[in-house]
């Protein structure tokens, strides 16, 4: 059975009194990929912060509607952002590894958190960096700078770092769209394995990438939501004509 993970109801948001969603409402299920697909500027990026309450941090934003995550209105004057944000963890486009160790950037979330017991951190660490598919490359590497990594072993390390805080629901802002084939084709290996424990929620412009590896799409356009639905009938029979004519180039 499905379960409802994150809901949204007549969302919309503004910048300084303009607006840049319009309306917006979708149900994400739990423990799958959700892509979120349309051309630049189309507010699919705006969307995906709201559900951490990034765009909490640009001055002049204003919301209307609801965000709800296990039924819980994350708007509401009551909610803690920290533990939002430890709930729902973010890897963004470029990677941004902290100039410290391969070790220090994973174990910075539970230290910040408030735990120094080094053996329970050795323990996050491995774990996360196993979860995150890169611990067989720098288990013999930890104390070495995250900065001398590859850019797809930094992502994945970024990956790992947001794991360890132990989220539930992980949001992705293009996380391989700086990267060579390879280092994409792991990232979208992990991310299907990733949506056993978490619900994964994925920006992209690639959307060969969004066929490959979501369960869903949604397709925005100028800060609308033109179409929601399971992935496989959104790219071989999309129900509105602007979601066809960009799935086929024609336009975007």
């Amino acid at each position: 059975m499905t379960v409802d993970k994150i809901k949204t109801e007549n969302f919309s948001l503004f910048y300084s009194g303009k607006m840049a969603l319009n309306n917006i409402s979708i149900t994400i299920p739990e423990k799958k990929v959700t892509a979120f697909i349309g051309p630049s500027g189309c507010g699919k990026s705006t969307f995906l912060r709201s559900l951490n309450r990034m765009n909490d941090l640009i001055e002049g934003v204003k919301i209307e509607g609801k965000v709800m995550i296990d039924n819980i209105d994350i708007y509401d004057k009551n909610i803690d952002v920290v533990n939002l944000r430890k709930k729902v963890g973010m890897v963004f486009q470029k990677s941004n590894p902290f100039a410290k160790s391969v070790y220090e950037n994973v174990a910075y979330g539970p230290r910040i958190n408030g735990l120094s017991n080094k053996n329970q951190l050795d323990e996050i660490v491995e774990n996360a960096l196993k979860n995150a598919a890169i611990w067989d490359e720098v288990k013999d590497r930890l104390g070495d700078s995250a900065l001398g990594l590859s850019g797809g072993q930094q992502q994945r390390l970024c990956i790992a770092r947001t794991l360890a805080v132990n989220p539930e629901i992980v949001l992705m802002d293009e996380p391989a769209s700086a990267l060579d084939p390879l280092s994409t084709a792991k990232i979208e290996e992990l991310i299907v394995q990733l949506k056993e424990h978490y619900t994964i929620v994925i920006v992209t412009h690639n959307m060969q990438q969004a066929a490959r590896i979501s369960d869903q799409t949604a397709f925005f356009y100028l800060g609308l939501l033109i179409e929601y639905d399971k992935t496989r009938k959104i790219f071989t029979n999309p129900d509105k004509k602007q979601t066809e004519d960009y799935i086929t180039g024609r336009f975007g």
